[in-house]
């Protein structure tokens, strides 16, 4: 029985050595931290020492006979060596790293849809994974340049394709309706009632009386002549009477219509702008050394467009419009130094809207109503009742302007290699089929049927 116990006691000795021989030559333990976090290392045996190659970095401490405390103070990589009280001795290769959690958290809360991943070697930063675009890509560098001295971005680009285009639909719709009523009498007398001479409100031009002639003791002119510029609408003249009568009675209504229809195609989040018309020259006169001499520059007008879309996470369009028409206007136009200067009729404004796929909205909308009455009369002669009106003039405009500007985005793709490409044609430029009596067209028929 004695025999018994000595053998298993010396077994048990042998097995003991024979861990504690593997676990004293076993390879170093590899250890990660994070600067600012601390972690315990559970020791199987007493420790009898322990110690750190830069106590900078990491800083041990033994909390208990059989735990270490190991505190990371700083980037870097340090070795630990712990003794124990049997003469074992163990190596632990710990790299203290930057603590990237904030890092992590801020890229998720920003790119909530992005496979981002951040890794750290010493002060340099690795991100790896794989976004949508390039922009995210530089965002998320920019992002993680304060967190460390370098920023190596190795982020992959999904393949996604063309990008998606936005057409833009504009139409311009207005409507100027312009009304003018003019009414005037001018009355001349070649010698009526012993009088010579004429009565009008100088507002409508009024015939001139070149010269009077006549006899000593004679009350009327022997010869009355006048000089008529302009007969107005209406004239009479009764001889019998000596009297004249010019009247100007005009109404005029004109109607301007103006539809324009820009259709513009741009990629997301990029600006697109054309024009449709042309320019005009405009002299400038030159200061300096060249003080009087007149240089020609050109001033664009027409039909433009301009905006900027972007598509937002809402699945909307967001869009920076700034739609224009313009015209010559020469009825108020400029003479300088023999030089005609027309000026311009503009329609235009510039605005930021959010809408739909396929929604519309009017960014602008203009109704101007406006009424203009000129009045000219003879103090005293015009208050005559029903009398009154020939011995004064009136003139009312009414202009009465409509004026809308209406947007609608849509998100569209180009047509694939083989798909058909239509041509939408207006009907006022769609030629007539010619009729079967036209013998070329008979014989132009026959060769394509062939």
């Amino acid at each position: 029985m004695q025999v018994i116990q000595r053998v298993c006691f010396v077994s048990l000795l042998v097995v003991f050595a024979a861990a504690n021989s593997a676990f004293a030559q076993g390879g170093p333990e590899d250890i990660r931290l994070t600067v600012g976090k601390s972690i315990v290392i559970d020791y199987p045996t007493d420790i009898s020492r322990i110690s750190t190659s830069n106590p900078d970095i990491v800083d041990a401490s033994p909390v208990t006979g059989r735990e270490i405390l190991v505190h990371g103070k700083a980037f870097g990589t340090v070795t630990l060596v712990v003794w124990s009280k049997a003469g074992q001795r163990n190596f632990y290769n710990i790299t203290v790293e930057q603590n990237l959690e904030p890092l992590r958290k801020l890229l998720k809360d920003t790119f909530p849809k992005e496979d981002i991943h951040v890794q750290s070697s010493r002060e340099s930063l690795s991100l790896t994974g794989r976004v949508t675009n390039k922009d995210v890509a530089e965002k998320a560098t920019a992002l993680s340049t304060p967190f460390g001295k370098t920023t190596v971005n190795n982020l992959q680009i999904i393949s996604t394709g063309a990008e998606k285009q936005i057409l833009l639909r504009v139409k311009f719709a207005e409507l100027d309706r312009t009304a003018s009523t003019q009414f005037g009498v001018n009355l001349i007398s070649t010698g009526a009632a012993n009088t010579v001479g004429g009565v009008t409100t100088g507002q409508f031009p009024a015939p001139s009386l070149p010269s009077v002639t006549g006899t000593p003791g004679s009350s009327v002119a022997q010869t009355a002549s006048f000089t008529i510029s302009q007969a107005l609408n209406i004239f009479a003249f009764r001889n019998d009477l000596n009297l004249g009568a010019f009247i100007k009675a005009l109404q005029s209504h004109n109607l301007l219509q103006i539809l324009a229809e820009p259709n513009l195609v741009t990629t997301n989040g990029k600006e697109a702008t054309f024009l449709v018309g042309g320019e005009f020259p405009i002299p400038v006169l030159q200061g300096g050394s060249n003080s009087g001499a007149v240089t020609i520059q050109f001033r664009e007008f027409g039909v433009r467009l301009s905006f900027n879309p972007t598509i937002t996470e809402n699945n909307t369009i967001s869009m920076h419009v700034k739609p224009e028409v313009s015209s010559i206007d020469l009825a108020n136009s400029v003479s300088f130094n023999g030089f005609t200067i027309p000026a311009l009729s503009t329609r235009k404004m510039e605005t930021n809207i959010e809408l739909g796929e396929g929604q519309s909205f009017v960014i602008g909308g203009l109704v101007d109503r406006r009424l203009t009455e000129t009045v000219t009369k003879i103090p005293g002669l015009a208050s005559i009742p029903i009398l009154g009106n020939l011995f004064k003039t009136k003139e009312t405009d009414r202009n009465n302007t409509e004026l809308i500007v209406m947007v609608t985005p849509e998100v569209t793709m180009p047509l694939q290699p083989g798909e058909g490409k239509t041509l939408v044609m207006p009907r006022e430029f769609m030629l007539t089929p010619a009729s079967p009596a036209d013998p070329y067209a008979a014989q132009q028929s026959t060769k394509k049927s062939k």
